[in-house]
C-alpha cells in the first residue's frame, strides 16, 4: 500500500481518482510544525535561537492548530494499512518544500519516503511525478527556515520596541507596505489643486479637443508634475467663447489628416499579482475573492499552480493551445508568444519547473463543472493564456485637426478602427463594442463633419487637478511587485494582516491609514533608519522597500542555491542587531508617547508643588528621556499617591457599558464608588475591578438571536431536543440560557457533531 499527503483535502479528492486502488490519499491541512508560538515556556517567547557560524539555528518544531491528532491518526491509518511507501505531494514552492520537510521528519520510521511535484493536478501531471521522485529540496527549506527567522527576529523585537506608543506589532514586509499607504496619504494631503478648463465636441465617433496652448506660451496649462496639456487652459473667458463658438457652428471642418497604424501587443500569461489586478480591473473582485475562487479551480485541476512570479509555460500546453487558435480563429492569429521580464532575465529559470497560471486542458475554454465565479475567473485565465500566443492587434488611425469659424485655435482628435484581432479575438465573448470601420463621411481635408448639438455636445469642462488616487488592495500589491518586496505567497496575507491589526482600514475598495498606522510609520519606524551594518558602512533603514527588497533577493539566492542559509542568516542579525541598538539609543533620549500619557495622567492627583519640584523647571515638553525615567521612578515610590485610570480603561469602561445600556452611576454606586473621577487605575485600582465586573455582566447577559440560532441548527442536525441540550450547561430553557453558557454549549454541539461525521465515515 501507498500514501500521498497533499496539503487540501480538495486536492486530495482529485489527485485520489487519477489512482485509484492501492493507494491512501490524504491531507495534512497545511503547516503541521512551525516555530512556536508565544506560551508558557522559555522556548516558545524566544525572538531567535543562537547558532554558530555557517550553521542555521535549530528551534523546537512545534505543532500548529489541531495537527498533531490529524498527523496521528494519519500514522495510524497508515500503519495499519501496511503502507511502504509515502510520497510527499506538498505545493511546489518554498512553503510546500518547508511542509514536506517537516512531514519527512514525522514520518521518518517508514521504509520509503519520496518527494513529488507537480505544478498542475491532472493524472499526467500525477503520474509523471511519481514515476521521477526526487529528495527535499533543502535550498528551499533553507529559504523558507531563514524568512521565519527574520520575520521571528523582526516582528518580536521591533514590536516589543512599538508597545512604547501603544502599539501592536511591526512587520519585515508588513511594515513597509504600509508605507506605501500612508505616504500615498500624505501626497494627497499636500496637494494643492490646479484648476483648468478644457472643451470638446464628438462627431463621427471621434472626440475633438481645443488646442489652447503650445508648450513655449507663457499661458500653457502645466499638472502637478510639469507636463504641459495642450487641451486645458487657465483662462475660464477663453474656454467659454471657444464652447459657445463650437455651438454655433454645429460644425467642423477638417484641416489634416495623418495617417498611420497602431499595433497592441498581448501581455504575458497571469502570475499571481496580475491575476488579482485583472479579476479586480475587469470583474471588480476583491483579492480574497479571486484567490479564494482560483484556489478551489487549481484543487480541481482545471488550472496550474496559483502562487507563482513566472510568467513562461510549457512547451506542451503552447503547442496546445496555438492548435486550437489556427482552427479556431486562423493561422494569421498566431504570434509569436509573449513573457514577462522574469524570463528576459535569460538567466538559468527559463527552463524551471514554475510556471504562469494557465488553462491545465487549453482546449477547453469553458467548464461545465463549476459554478458562476469559478466560470468567469477560468476564462479570464484562458483568455490570457491564448492571447499571449497570438498576433498583435491592429488598427488603422487618423490623427485629424480641424477649424470652427471664429475660432482661433485648433481642434484635434483621433479616428481608429480595429482591421485586426488578433489577440483581442480570445475576449471576443466580451460585451466591449469594437469599431471595425472608418467613419462613413471619410477623411478629405475642407469637409464638414457636422454634430448634433445637446446639452453635453459640445461640451466646457471646468475642473481641478485630483490628489493621487489611494491605494486599492489590487494597485498595493502591484506597489509590492514593483518594490519587489513580498512574495506571491504572502501578498494577501500582507494586506490583511494591516486591516486585521487596525494600521488600515477599506473605504470602498480603498485603503487608507489608520491613526494608529500613521503613527506607527511616522513616528516609530524612523527611528530604524540607517544605520551602521556589521561591515561599518551605511545601509538602509530596516523598514525602507529598497532593504526589505534586497533582503527577499537574498532568500531567492538561498532558495536557488546561490547563497548560503547560515551566511544570510547571520549577515541579518548582524545588521538587525546594530538597527536596533540604534532605535533603542534613539528612544533614550526623549520621552515615549506611553511615558508622557502616564506622567500626565499621574500629575492630574498630584499637587502643585510637586509637580514642580519633579519637572524641576521643565515643561513637558522640554523633558528628555532620562528625566522622564527619573520622574516615573521618584512617582513610584511610596509616597506617589494613587494613580489614575489610563485612557485606556476609561474608554473600555465607557464602551462596555454604552454596549449593555447600563446606567453607569448606579453601577458604580453599588460598588461604593461616586463617580468616574473617583476611579484608580493599575492592575489593583478599582477601574480595573469595574472592568471586570462589567466584562461578567456582558457574559451573564441573555445569549443573542445568533446563539440561538446556531444551537437549534445544531439540535436538528444531531436530532436532539433542544431541552436536553440545555440540561448540558444546567439550564432549563433556551430563553434563560446567557451568553456565556451559549458559547459553551456551541463548542459542545460542534464537538459532538464532529464526532458523529467521523464515525460516519468509517
Amino acid at each position: 500500500m501507498k500514501l500521498m499527503i497533499l496539503e487540501s483535502g480538495a486536492k486530495a479528492r482529485t489527485v485520489k481518482k487519477y489512482l485509484g486502488r492501492g493507494w491512501i490519499v490524504d491531507a495534512c491541512n497545511g503547516h503541521v510544525q512551525d516555530l512556536p508560538n508565544r506560551g508558557g515556556s522559555k522556548a516558545d517567547n524566544k525572538a531567535m535561537w543562537s547558532s554558530k557560524e555557517g550553521q542555521l539555528p535549530q528551534p523546537p518544531w512545534s505543532w500548529t492548530d489541531r495537527a498533531e491528532k490529524t498527523m496521528t491518526d494519519l500514522r495510524r491509518k497508515a500503519a495499519s494499512k501496511n503502507v511502504e511507501e509515502i510520497y510527499i505531494a506538498t505545493d511546489p514552492d518554498r512553503e510546500g518544500e518547508f511542509i514536506a520537510w517537516r512531514l519527512k521528519e514525522i514520518f521518518h520510521d517508514f521504509p520509503v519516503i519520496h518527494r513529488v511535484s507537480f505544478n498542475e493536478i491532472t493524472q499526467n501531471a500525477v503520474q509523471s511525478a511519481i514515476a521521477d521522485p526526487r529528495e527535499i529540496d533543502m535550498d528551499l527549506v533553507d529559504a523558507a527556515k531563514v524568512r521565519r527567522f527574520m520575520d521571528r527576529l523582526v516582528g518580536f523585537r521591533c514590536s516589543r520596541f512599538s508597545r512604547s506608543w501603544n502599539l501592536a506589532s511591526m512587520g519585515r514586509v508588513q511594515t513597509p507596505t504600509l508605507g506605501f499607504i500612508v505616504e500615498r496619504e500624505l501626497e494627497r494631503e499636500a496637494h494643492i489643486p490646479i484648476p483648468y478648463h478644457s472643451v470638446n465636441v464628438d462627431s463621427n465617433t471621434v472626440n475633438f479637443k481645443v488646442r489652447f496652448h503650445e508648450k513655449d506660451d507663457a499661458e500653457a496649462w502645466k499638472d502637478d508634475d510639469g507636463k504641459h496639456h495642450p487641451d486645458r487652459t487657465y483662462d475660464g473667458d477663453l474656454a467659454t467663447s471657444a464652447e459657445q463658438l463650437i455651438r454655433n457652428s454645429g460644425k467642423v471642418t477638417l484641416a489634416s489628416v495623418r495617417e498611420g497604424q497602431t499595433k497592441r501587443r498581448p501581455q504575458p500569461p497571469f502570475t499571481t499579482e496580475t491575476m488579482l489586478r485583472g479579476a479586480n480591473g475587469r470583474m471588480g473582485w476583491s483579492i480574497a475573492r479571486t484567490n479564494r475562487v482560483a484556489t478551489a479551480l487549481y484543487q480541481a485541476g482545471h488550472i496550474t499552480y496559483i502562487r507563482t512570479d513566472s510568467t513562461r509555460t510549457s512547451e506542451d500546453a503552447r503547442n496546445r493551445i496555438r492548435k486550437l487558435i489556427s482552427s479556431q480563429f486562423g493561422e494569421d492569429h498566431l504570434g509569436s508568444g509573449v513573457l514577462g521580464p522574469d524570463a528576459k532575465k535569460g538567466a538559468k529559470n527559463v527552463q524551471d519547473a514554475h510556471e504562469a497560471i494557465r488553462p491545465t486542458q487549453p482546449e477547453l475554454r469553458t467548464l461545465s463543472d463549476v459554478d458562476s465565479d469559478q466560470q468567469s475567473l477560468y476564462r479570464l485565465i484562458w483568455g490570457r493564456f491564448a492571447a499571449s500566443q497570438m498576433s498583435d492587434s491592429i488598427r488603422e488611425r487618423r490623427d485629424l485637426t480641424a477649424k470652427v469659424e471664429g475660432l482661433e485655435n485648433s481642434l484635434y482628435g483621433t479616428s481608429s478602427w480595429r482591421i485586426h484581432a488578433g489577440w483581442e479575438a480570445a475576449y471576443s465573448d466580451s460585451d466591449k463594442q469594437v469599431q471595425t470601420a472608418p467613419p462613413s463621411v471619410g477623411f478629405d481635408i475642407g469637409s464638414d463633419w457636422t454634430y448634433n448639438v445637446k446639452e453635453e455636445n459640445p461640451q466646457l469642462i471646468s475642473d481641478q487637478t485630483k490628489p493621487p488616487r489611494r491605494f486599492t488592495e489590487s494597485s498595493i500589491i502591484q506597489e509590492m511587485k514593483k518594490a519587489d518586496i513580498g512574495r506571491p505567497s504572502t501578498y494577501l496575507t500582507t494586506v490583511g494582516k494591516l486591516i486585521d491589526r487596525d494600521y488600515a482600514e477599506k473605504e470602498g475598495t480603498s485603503l487608507l491609514p489608520t491613526t494608529r498606522g500613521r503613527t506607527l510609520w511616522i513616528e516609530v519606524v524612523p527611528y530604524y533608519g540607517s544605520s551602521a551594518d556589521t561591515s561599518g558602512t551605511m545601509s538602509e533603514g530596516l523598514f525602507t522597500p529598497s532593504f526589505t527588497a534586497f533582503m527577499e533577493a537574498n532568500l531567492d539566492r538561498v532558495e536557488d542555491g546561490d547563497s548560503s542559509g547560515a551566511e544570510v542568516w547571520h549577515t541579518f542579525v548582524g545588521d538587525f542587531r546594530s538597527m536596533h541598538n540604534n532605535a533603542l539609543e534613539e528612544r533614550k533620549k526623549r520621552p515615549t508617547p506611553k511615558q508622557m500619557n502616564y506622567m500626565k495622567n499621574r500629575f492630574t492627583r498630584m499637587d502643585p508643588e510637586k509637580q514642580s519640584a519633579l519637572l524641576e523647571g521643565k515643561k513637558f515638553e522640554e523633558l528628555t528621556g532620562d528625566d522622564a525615567r527619573r520622574i516615573i521612578e521618584s512617582m513610584n515610590g511610596d509616597d506617589a499617591g494613587e494613580i489614575p485610570p489610563s485612557e485606556k480603561q476609561m474608554a473600555l469602561i465607557i464602551r462596555l457599558a454604552d454596549k449593555h445600556e447600563i446606567d453607569l452611576v448606579a453601577f458604580l454606586s453599588e460598588r461604593g464608588i461616586d463617580d468616574l473621577e473617583s476611579l484608580t487605575g493599575g492592575r489593583d485600582g478599582t477601574a480595573s475591578t469595574i472592568i471586570g465586573d462589567l466584562i461578567a455582566h456582558d457574559r451573564n447577559s441573555p445569549a443573542t438571536e445568533k446563539q440561538v440560532a446556531t444551537i437549534h441548527s445544531m439540535c436538528e442536525n444531531l436530532e436532539m431536543a433542544v431541552e436536553d441540550a440545555m440540561a448540558l450547561v444546567d439550564t432549563t430553557t433556551i430563553e434563560e440560557i446567557s451568553k456565556n453558557d451559549a458559547s459553551i454549549l456551541i463548542d459542545r454541539l460542534k464537538k459532538t457533531i464532529q464526532q458523529k461525521r467521523r464515525k460516519q465515515k468509517k
